[in-house]
């Protein structure tokens, strides 16, 4: 497993876990029946705190969302209720796409201005992954020491971790040795 030292600090081991999501360990499970009603108690609070209501249909993209074990477009969200027969709107699911957000429980990924991806953070392991800004290449890893640092950092605030995304946005290194040896010259050397 790689190691990496930042200013001095080890960051001691890194588990790649998957290099473009093509041979991902299964994730932690956390059953439909067992997940939904404190998913839907977080929600129901955090909707009545904004003076909003918990409708038919916004239960019904949060029970969608909990059934995915993957991250998610939102065309593959609204295509996948429909096929469930739920009359769901393309403006409602993304509207309680960005409310699942600010509350907490989805976390969306931005691969660029045109592409992003969201993810239920609530009940699952963290899946910390890199994004190659060049290509979409995407290498999921699991850092104990980004964990611990999490947990240090919630509890001297006060707060109580339920999980995290931490997203890392670079160029991979053969893509930059490509795009390097595009551009020089014969003279360089």
């Amino acid at each position: 497993s790689p190691t990496g030292v930042i200013g001095g600090t080890s960051l001691g081991t890194i588990a790649i876990l998957s290099d473009d999501s093509s041979s991902l360990p299964a994730p932690i499970q956390v059953p439909t029946f067992q997940a939904f009603a404190p998913l839907c108690a977080v929600f129901r609070r955090f909707l009545k705190s904004q003076d909003l209501k918990y409708t038919q249909e916004r239960a019904d993209v949060l029970d969608a969302i909990i059934a995915r074990d993957d991250a998610f477009e939102a065309e593959e969200l609204l295509l996948d209720l429909r096929t469930r027969g739920h009359e769901v709107s393309k403006a409602t699911v993304y509207r309680t796409l960005r409310l699942l957000i600010d509350a907490g429980i989805i976390t969306q990924s931005l691969f660029d201005a045109k592409q992003s991806q969201y993810e239920l953070l609530y009940g699952k392991e963290p899946r910390d992954c890199m994004v190659c800004m060049k290509t979409g290449r995407r290498v999921e890893f699991r850092s104990r020491e980004l964990i611990e640092l999490r947990d240090r950092i919630c509890r001297e605030l006060g707060w109580q971790s339920v999980g995290h995304r931490f997203q890392i946005f670079a160029i991979a290194p053969r893509v930059e040795s490509q795009h390097e040896s595009q551009h020089e010259s014969p003279h360089e050397a």
